[in-house]
C-alpha cells in the first residue's frame, strides 16, 4: 500500500510513538455524519489520471461522467466545516428564495473555518430542509455560486508546504494534530499531495476512525472526498512508515500521500 514512499521508510522514533499513541487513546469521533453533513453534488478534477499520470480531460466514458463544477475541493470541504459549526436547520419553516438563500449561505462560508463552532441559539437559520445533504441537493445550483471560485484557492499561502515539508517528522505532528482534532469533536481538513509526483492534488475532510480488523498495524479514518458524493473514503495511517495513504479511485493510484492540516487555523 506504500510501495510509492521507496524503501526508505522507517520504524518512527520511540519518544514520538509515545506521544502519538497518548493522543490516541483519548480520541472520539465528531458528530460529523456523511449522509447528513456533506454536499450532495460532487466536484471534478481538471485534469483527467491514469495510472497516477495527470492529462488534459477528453470525452468523459460511462465511468467518469462529464462535470463541469471543478477546482472546488477546497472550497467544499471548507463549506462542510463551516456549516457543521456555523449553521442549524429547521425542517418545519417555508424554505427561502434563492435570494435569500444565497445571502444566508454566503454568511456562513464567510466566516473563518477555525472559529470555535456557535451556540445554537447563535447559529444561521436554513427553514425547510433537515440538513446539508438535503438542501444541497435540492439547490445545488444556488451553492454553487455563492460557497466560492476554485481558481483562487491556488494562491492559500499555506499550500506552499507542499514544496519543503517532505519529512516523516512533519507528518507524525501532522498525524498527532488530526487525532487531537477528532478528539475534541472537531473535524480535519488534509491537503493530499505526493509532490513532487503529480499522481493527487486533493483535499478531504476526515471526521471519524473507522473500524479495523484485529491484527492490522494502520489506523483507519473515515473522510469526505468532495469527488466522491456517493461514500466515504478511507485515509490510513501506518505508525511503522510514519505516514498516510489514501484509498485508490478513479483519479487516484491510491498509497502514499503527504496530508497538510488546512483551515486549522489563520493562514493554515
Amino acid at each position: 500500500m506504500f510501495g510509492t514512499w521507496g524503501n526508505s521508510a522507517g520504524v518512527c522514533g520511540l519518544s514520538a510513538f509515545a506521544a502519538v499513541t497518548t493522543v490516541q487513546a483519548s480520541v472520539a469521533a465528531s458528530d460529523f455524519r456523511f449522509d447528513r453533513d456533506t454536499l450532495a453534488f460532487q466536484n471534478a478534477t481538471v485534469l483527467k489520471y491514469k495510472d497516477g499520470v495527470p492529462f488534459l480531460r477528453a470525452r468523459s466514458a460511462s465511468n467518469d461522467p462529464a462535470n463541469k463544477y471543478t477546482r472546488r475541493c477546497f472550497v467544499m470541504t471548507r463549506t462542510a466545516m463551516q456549516f457543521c459549526k456555523f449553521a442549524r436547520f429547521d425542517p418545519r419553516g417555508a424554505p427561502l428564495d434563492d435570494k435569500a438563500l444565497a445571502a444566508r449561505i454566503r454568511s456562513v462560508t464567510r466566516r473563518q473555518a477555525w472559529a470555535a463552532p456557535l451556540p445554537e441559539n447563535q447559529r444561521i437559520v436554513f427553514p425547510g430542509y433537515a440538513n446539508l445533504r438535503q438542501m444541497s441537493n435540492a439547490r445545488a445550483r444556488v451553492f454553487q455560486e455563492n460557497i466560492g471560485s476554485g481558481f483562487i484557492t491556488y494562491f492559500r499561502p499555506s499550500n506552499g508546504r507542499m514544496f519543503f515539508q517532505h519529512s516523516r517528522k512533519y507528518q507524525e505532528r501532522t498525524h498527532a494534530s488530526l487525532d487531537a482534532t477528532l478528539s475534541r469533536g472537531d473535524v480535519f481538513i488534509g491537503y493530499l499531495s505526493t509532490y513532487p509526483k503529480l499522481s493527487i492534488n486533493h483535499t478531504v475532510l476526515v471526521y471519524a476512525r473507522n473500524k479495523s480488523v484485529p491484527g492490522d498495524e494502520l489506523e483507519h479514518y473515515l473522510a469526505y472526498d468532495p469527488n466522491h458524493a456517493e461514500a466515504p473514503r478511507e485515509l490510513t495511517w501506518s505508525p511503522r512508515e510514519c505516514a498516510f495513504a489514501y484509498q485508490k479511485d478513479i483519479d487516484f493510484i491510491g498509497g502514499f500521500v503527504r496530508v497538510y492540516q488546512s483551515y486549522g487555523k489563520p493562514l493554515q
